[in-house]
């Protein structure tokens, strides 16, 4: 089987590594806090020094990092160290400019993927996660099937351009719905009563997620996801929704929270 290096090893990269490993694929893994690759070690992955050592022999390299400045730091390393027949498989939320950029610094003989998931960590250890696929898929499918099901989006770039439509939904769907309850409850309309006449509408989505249990979306990476798409178009209600996000990140009571407890907090504030 091919050999794998997976760099990034936060809620998400850790469970989507293992279910490699459980597959049988010889894994070698970095992260920058070394101290969390220590589990998957334990059940056989192989800890590289720098992620340059991680790629070096891969056939297959997977990135899920947290942002652009993440993935950057990272590919200043990796790129002279790829193999040529090596396949990159890019799965963290940058958006399309870094992919494209990233695509530019490689030679004919890398070929590069940008699969972004959409799920939290409750789907990445079971393997449920919904995959975006941009660019040439057909010698990595396989490999992208023990983490979810594959939804091709077109040419490279284009499955991170999905996600941040994608994840602007959902994350200005949380905020709006956690305004909705708070408008409830100035009116003087039942908590639960609101809450269930939500959950039954068009926007039941956003009320499931917003109540969410037993799943990881740190408040930093919303509103670093917002960011992105508000850098990108004219997105006044997103903006708005960012400011919430940001000011709920800066909280240290809130700094490592989940988005539901950033939506808890618009509810009640």
């Amino acid at each position: 089987m091919e050999q794998i290096a997976f760099l990034g090893l936060g809620h998400m990269g850790a469970p989507m590594a293992r279910r490699l490993l459980a597959a049988g694929h010889p894994l070698t893994v970095w992260n920058r806090t070394a101290a969390k690759a220590r589990p998957l070690v334990a059940e056989g992955a192989v800890l590289a020094g720098s992620p340059a050592d991680a790629v070096r022999d891969a056939d297959v390299v997977v990135t899920m990092l947290a942002g652009p400045a993440a993935l950057g730091a990272v590919a200043d390393e990796i790129v002279p160290a790829l193999r040529t027949g090596a396949r990159w498989i890019e799965m963290s939320t940058v958006g399309p400019d870094p992919v494209r950029e990233l695509a530019a610094r490689l030679g004919a003989g890398v070929t590069l993927v940008d699969a972004p998931v959409m799920g939290s960590t409750d789907r990445a250890a079971t393997g449920g996660l919904v995959i975006l696929a941009g660019g040439d898929t057909a010698g990595v499918e396989h490999v992208l099937a023990h983490l979810g099901t594959v939804t091709r989006t077109g040419p490279l770039g284009s499955a991170a351009s999905l996600k941040l439509v994608m994840n602007a939904a959902v994350i200005g769907g949380v905020a709006l719905v956690a305004e909705s309850l708070r408008l409830a409850d100035a009116l003087g309309v039942d908590g639960d009563t609101a809450r269930t006449a939500l959950a039954n509408s068009p926007v039941g989505g956003a009320v499931a997620r917003a109540f969410a249990e037993g799943v990881h979306f740190g408040t930093a990476l919303a509103a670093k996801d917002l960011e992105l798409a508000t850098k990108t178009a004219e997105l006044p209600a997103l903006e708005a929704a960012l400011e919430h996000y940001r000011r709920a990140a800066a909280d240290p009571a809130l700094t490592h929270a989940d988005i539901s407890l950033a939506a808890a907090r618009i509810r009640t504030s």
